[in-house]
């Protein structure tokens, strides 16, 4: 037995010091028996028709990976200098890989990253050579299409020096309920940058255990942008991010809903250890019919010359909760941190603003709450832009 293997048999009972536990034995793991597809075309309809839901589209020529439960049905390199294959390929391909597993997430850090590294996981494995600078985005999908699947997922994305890339994930489902357990682990090499954008478009008897970890050098760039205004049972994710080389940065930007007694607890921590390391946490929440969201964010400067921001704001709808916990931490003179956070609800007098050019209510409500939820999201495709602003629209409406 591995020693990640053994690190992970004594975490197999370790709760999560966040979110509600869910018994894992409730579910199982679920493989399609034989099914690989050539191309994207090859895909059956009524997965490809699940993961529009999420912006992915098995038409786009940027279509590296598809994956349905547990296995990987489809997966393409774009070109020689951006190598896209199941994890489970690439572990076999490149011996060197083994150091990177599991290095920045830990298998023993809860009972859900115990039970990834005692099962089969699958995954995309990216990687972008040396110099290579992709001006589309690389689409990646992760689909549930079982009833009762627990869906365990590991990736690992390397950007190699100099490079640069945008990913767009998209995580659905096509079953009422479902366990979503997803490790990735994400390279940023010297001068490299990563522009990662998750779409998640969950059931209502869905749990969801994201487990991410981020490692940038010099000068490397890190751009997280994650959006889910659907309903969800349970949804749990807290990064870890370490900012170790001069001039490395990090940007989270957060869009999310919790509504129909969702229970949400999103949040990032970012260690800048790096001299002239920054970071910035950014977040947009709405809770409404007794949805519950509780909104995190920890900066930590381990260096002198290192600044970093965090700003959260909720807005709350009837009957739901939004509990923001914002941390800031400094460790030597010179760190320059700070934080905001607000909840509250609309403003009656835009309300009645607005109500007086001729809008109803329920219309002048709708326009604030998408103007609030309207994030400035940087460097990422016109394309994508409207996609979100798409689905953070017809999301919306729907709370009204």
């Amino acid at each position: 037995m591995s020693e990640i293997e053994e690190r992970a048999k004594r975490a197999l009972n370790k709760k999560a010091p966040f979110g509600p536990d869910v018994d894992l034995s409730e579910y199982e793991l679920g493989f399609l028996k034989g099914e690989k597809f050539e191309s994207a075309e090859e895909i059956p309809e009524n997965f490809t028709k699940e993961v529009e839901k999420v912006g992915v589209s098995s038409k786009s020529s940027s279509l590296g990976y598809f994956q349905v439960d547990q296995s990987a049905l489809f997966s393409m390199s774009l070109g020689e200098g951006v190598e896209i294959l199941p994890l489970s390929e690439a572990m076999k391909k490149y011996k060197w890989l083994k150091d990177r597993y599991f290095k920045l997430v830990q298998p023993d850090a809860d009972k859900y990253t115990a039970f990834s590294a005692l099962h089969p996981a699958e995954g995309y494995f990216i990687r972008v050579r040396e110099g290579v600078k992709l001006n589309i985005p690389v689409q990646t999908c992760l689909l549930i299409n079982k009833e009762g699947v627990l869906q365990n997922v590991h990736n690992i994305i390397i950007a190699e020096r100099d490079s640069e890339i945008h990913i767009l994930t998209g995580c659905t489902t096509g079953a009422h309920s479902g366990f979503h357990l997803g490790i990735s682990e994400f390279y940023v090499e010297e001068n490299a940058k990563i522009s990662f954008t998750m779409i998640h478009h969950w059931a209502k008897d869905s749990h969801v255990r994201p487990r991410t970890g981020v490692k940038i050098e010099r000068g490397g760039t890190f751009i997280n942008n994650y959006i889910c205004m659907s309903e969800v049972r349970s949804l749990q994710s807290y990064p870890n991010v370490w900012c170790e080389g001069e001039n490395s940065s990090a940007i989270f930007n957060t869009i999310t809903m919790a509504t129909n007694k969702s229970y949400i607890d999103l949040g990032s921590r970012i260690f800048l250890r790096g001299k002239g390391s920054r970071a910035e946490i950014i977040s947009r929440n709405i809770a409404s019919k007794k949805g519950y969201m509780i909104a995190r964010g920890h900066l930590i400067g381990d260096n002198p010359e290192c600044r970093g921001h965090l700003e959260c704001r909720g807005i709350i709808l009837g009957d739901g909760v939004i509990h923001t916990i914002p941390e800031i931490e400094g460790g030597y003179e010179g760190v320059e941190l700070s934080h905001e956070a607000a909840v509250g609800k609309i403003a009656e007098d835009e309300i009645f603003y607005l109500m007086s050019r001729g809008l109803s209510e329920e219309e002048a409500t709708s326009i604030i709450v998408r103007g609030f939820m309207k994030v400035k999201i940087p460097e990422i495709p016109r394309r994508l832009k409207d996609e979100i602003e798409k689905i953070v629209d017809e999301s919306t409406k729907k709370l009204m």
